[in-house]
């Protein structure tokens, strides 16, 4: 598997996954021979900026995925972005409970997943997508995310 991986810091902490495990986690969850993937690490003006332009929703959030829409004639291996916003990831953690580089993790798998099609919006989507994050995080030696999570 192949994954080309951009990361964009646009936030600096020492709280931040180093470049080694953003690119484990991203391959992990590709479901793909190969790809193209961009995380952004961004405050929470720009994820509410973002979240409110493209999903009209005036808040910052975790996770944004930007998925890439070319001609398959094309065969270009473009996945797309995640932005993650990094305040909001730090705060769910604390708030749930969860050790931050475990909700790292989830945050770019979940990010991956729907960058290659995967959603939530009704129940059998969100089942499918859900077990197979929590797999793929067992595979990682991370416990079930949604065991006291109620909104990712």
């Amino acid at each position: 598997m192949s994954l080309e991986l951009d990361i964009q810091r646009q936030v600096e902490s020492d709280n931040l996954p180093s470049d080694e495990q953003f690119q484990q986690w991203a391959e992990l969850a590709l479901q793909q021979s190969q790809g193209q993937v961009a995380i952004r690490i961004v405050d929470e003006n720009e994820s509410q900026q973002l979240n409110k332009t493209y999903r009209h929703k005036d808040k910052a959030t975790n996770v944004l995925s930007f998925e890439m829409e070319l001609p398959d004639e094309l065969g270009l291996p473009l996945q797309g972005d995640l932005v993650i916003c990094a305040p909001v990831v730090e705060r769910e953690a604390m708030e749930q409970n969860k050790a931050l580089h475990n909700h790292w993790a989830h945050m770019v798998i979940h990010g991956m997943l729907h960058l290659q099609g995967y959603d939530h919006l009704d129940d059998q989507q969100a089942e499918e997508m859900e077990s197979l994050e929590i797999t793929l995080l067992q595979q990682l030696g991370m416990a079930n995310p949604y065991g006291t999570v109620t909104d990712e």
